[in-house]
């Protein structure tokens, strides 16, 4: 007998269907062969299936199984496919009527004794079930909750295979999951840190205020205890508030890499990321043999924060260059390309030297030149330029820190921001530059004209300071992000002036 039931899988950040047939057949052997490109995990299904289906007291065919998974030229990964195989094999032998299964699309991985585990991905599938007309989605319980937020899609979480198997067979009723996605989305956009936790900084605040305005990317330097990764941390809670299309596409990423539970099945706060400096390169990017998302995609549409910048190998450094540029991540495998998304704020922070207080005024450097020099040539040039700002976080002093008026809130510098990133929307329309960080070459002589005094000053500091030309284009960026603070139409030259000094620490003059 032939049976059929329909799955999905995902490649990249999206689902495709995939129809899974069974066909029985007599043999003196009893044997259940998969095909369809499946990989070790798919392949392995066919000693889990089979227990599982023994332990929930069903029987299979005792002879030959087919167990086809189409299409067939695309390679099937992982172990979610488990559920609805074992339906499909116990329908076949039993020969029972199912429900409509054209409507149904399900996915679980199975253990020995029939309970259905969680699977990651399954918020891409129900976007894909939904896009391909199903009616109905079944998943195991722990992923209810993450596929309820896809709107006109009934979705049943289940517990074992048995109870999935009576559902199917009108045997036992199920209840569909629902969740109401704008009260969740509203529930969960609170931050647990807000900026009015940070004492003094007032110089490296208004730097981190410019760089969120325009979606620049900021590197800070100081001793180690200053502050700089108690204000990155806060960086999040200024930027404007996701959009839903935004948490969307956020929580699809983080349900491929299997970062959603039951109590936290949907990312309504822009995502913070900060990986320890041993990563490898295909940690940061995505890859290995299953390419899955980085840490790069992690952070989309939020903050990666590298916290000891030099202390990162300089080749896992140097293959953000394009994610930095193009906001996605392509890898390439002989089997084919796919494509992530990396829209990322990079924030860093390094120490000046290796003991860290080259240049402190209350702490002896007890590192030489030679060693100050060669700790700061670990970051290239090339990786330098692409970040706008480059800001000096000194160390607190006391009166600082034990000052009782507290700082400025998280909420009325995001209002300010907001405000410049009106004007910057409006400016752009529809077009693919977002922020001011995103303008292409057109767009700067567009929208980034200078006065004779403005030309000048940025003239003398691009002859006498030695800037690169990817360097200038950051200062003219910059000096339009902080002219939309001030609400100002053109950029005036105390604009040009300020982003110039976020630019003091460049290459040229601080080696």
């Amino acid at each position: 007998m032939l049976s059929q039931v329909f799955s999905a899988a995902v490649i990249g950040v999206d689902a495709y269907e995939v129809e899974i047939e069974v066909n029985t057949a007599n043999s003196i052997k009893t044997v259940v062969v998969v095909v369809g490109l499946p990989d070790v995990a798919v392949k392995e299904s066919r000693d889990r299936v089979t227990t599982a289906i023994a332990n929930s007291g069903y029987y299979w065919h005792q002879g030959r199984t087919t167990v086809n998974l189409a299409p067939a030229d695309v390679k099937k990964e992982g172990p979610s496919f488990d559920l609805p195989i074992a339906v499909a094999m116990i329908a076949a032998a039993q020969e029972k009527e199912l429900r409509d299964m054209q409507d149904y699309c399900m996915v679980g991985e199975l253990a020995l004794n029939g309970a259905v585990r969680p699977v990651k991905g399954v918020l891409p599938v129900a976007i894909a079930a939904g896009r391909a007309g199903k009616k109905a989605l079944i998943v195991p319980e722990a992923n209810a909750r993450e596929a309820a937020v896809v709107e006109g899609l009934n979705v049943y979480g289940v517990k074992n295979l048995r109870e999935t198997f009576e559902f199917l067979t009108w045997e036992r009723p199920l209840a569909p999951v629902r969740e109401n996605l704008t009260a969740l989305f509203e529930a969960n956009r609170r931050y647990d840190v807000d900026f009015g936790d940070v004492k003094g900084q007032q110089h490296a605040k208004r730097a981190i205020e410019v760089a969120v305005a325009g979606g620049h990317n900021l590197l800070m330097i100081g001793p180690p205890g200053s502050g700089k990764s108690m204000l990155s941390k806060r960086i999040c809670t200024i930027m404007p508030p996701m959009t839903l299309e935004e948490a969307i596409d956020i929580t699809k990423v983080h349900s491929i890499c299997g970062l959603l539970d039951g109590k936290h099945s949907f990312v309504a706060t822009r995502p913070f990321r900060s990986p320890h400096h041993t990563i490898s390169d295909a940690g940061l990017l995505g890859g290995t043999a299953n390419p899955t998302p980085g840490e790069v995609s992690m952070a989309h549409h939020g903050v990666l924060f590298l916290d000891e910048l030099p202390e990162f190998k300089r080749s896992t450094l140097e293959v953000m260059r394009q994610p930095l540029e193009d906001g996605r991540v392509t890898i390439s495998r002989a089997a084919g390309s796919m494509t992530f998304p990396a829209e990322f704020m990079l924030v860093a922070a390094m120490n000046p030297c290796p003991c860290g207080y080259y240049g402190d005024p209350r702490r002896e450097c007890k590192c030489g030149s030679s060693a100050v020099q060669k700790y700061r040539q670990r970051i290239s040039g090339p990786l330098l330029d692409r970040i706008d700002l480059h800001v000096e976080v000194p160390a607190v002093t006391y009166n600082e820190l034990s000052g009782k008026s507290p700082g400025e809130p998280s909420e009325a510098i995001r209002a300010r921001v907001q405000a410049a990133r009106s004007v910057q929307q409006t400016r752009f329309g529809k077009s693919n530059a977002s922020c001011n960080a995103r303008m292409s070459s057109k767009q700067m002589k567009e929208h980034c004209h200078l006065n004779e005094e403005s030309e000048e000053l940025l003239r003398v500091a691009i002859s006498d300071l030695h800037f690169s030309a990817r360097a200038y284009d950051r200062i003219l960026k910059v000096a339009r992000t902080i002219a939309d603070l001030a609400g100002r139409e053109k950029v005036e030259a105390e604009d040009v002036s300020e982003a110039i000094q976020y630019r003091t620490l460049d290459r040229n003059l601080w080696v």
